[in-house]
């Protein structure tokens, strides 16, 4: 048994499980960045548009593009209140549909290591946004069990079923990412973790949300139920409960950012 590629077509799914732990971390990420408003931003893989509502909500931007390769996730992120004024379109982030000093900001919130040649979407990023811009990402540590999922990936492993990893997962190491901003030409280049955490109502709320999409939902329709069942038995025995039944845990992404030097 072996998962399959990681999709996320489905822009509903995508926001009750990934999206409310890409707002978490989201979060963090802006404050460390520390925008000036009015700025001109570029969401890049902006998916259900969860960041991009959380950076019009923060930020105040001026103007406001997302670019995602899937149209269902961006039919979704057209339909959130709070991105009212943005513009979403198609998009493959090594190949930007702009020209050059566009923008004051370009952000890959989760997307990195979605990225086939991060080198090639760096550089992107770094030609589209303006000298003394801002170039930014975090990124899921999926490598050293910082992804929001892990208490599911953790129990595939047991089962010896390796997990589904993003086209370049080593993307999401603080070290690499170090040396792509920096082989860019950005400038001022600084790395952090970001360390979150989620409550669930309970064990239920928790498998929903956490099965709704990504891989483990075909996975898991292909089990037998008795062996889907004692997979979902073990997972629970991972996540002990408080007194009220909440299931509170954790997950980590390392984050970048840097300036665009002078032309």
């Amino acid at each position: 048994m072996t998962q399959p590629p990681i999709r996320f077509d489905n822009g509903g799914a995508y926001e009750r499980g990934m999206g409310v732990w890409s707002g978490l971390a989201g979060e963090v990420f802006l404050d460390w960045l520390a925008p000036a408003p009015g700025m001109r931003w570029i969401d890049i893989g902006c998916g259900s548009g969860a960041f991009t509502e959380l950076l019009m909500r923060r930020c105040a931007p001026s103007d406001t593009q997302g670019v995602d390769p899937s149209e269902p996730q961006l039919a979704f992120a057209r339909t959130r209140p709070g991105t009212a004024g943005a513009v979403f379109q198609q998009g493959d982030a090594m190949a930007l549909p702009f020209e050059a000093d566009r923008f004051d900001a370009a952000v890959m919130a989760l997307v990195i290591f979605f990225v086939p040649d991060p080198a090639k979407g760096v550089a992107e990023m770094a030609r589209v946004v303006r000298p003394g811009g801002t170039i930014a990402a975090y990124a899921w540590d999926v490598l050293n069990g910082g992804f929001p999922f892990e208490p599911l990936q953790a129990e595939l492993r047991a089962l010896g079923v390796p997990p589904s990893l993003p086209p370049s997962p080593e993307a999401s190491r603080t070290e690499v990412m170090r040396t792509l901003w920096e082989g860019a030409g950005l400038e001022a280049v600084e790395t952090r973790a970001i360390e979150v955490r989620r409550s669930f109502q309970d064990f239920d709320d928790f498998w929903s949300a956490s099965t709704a999409t990504g891989s483990i939902k075909p996975l898991l329709a292909e089990m037998p139920a008795t062996e889907a069942a004692a997979f979902k038995d073990r997972v629970r025995a991972r996540l002990p409960a408080d007194a009220a039944g909440r299931i509170t845990y954790g997950a980590r992404a390392n984050a970048v950012k840097g300036i665009v030097a002078t032309r």
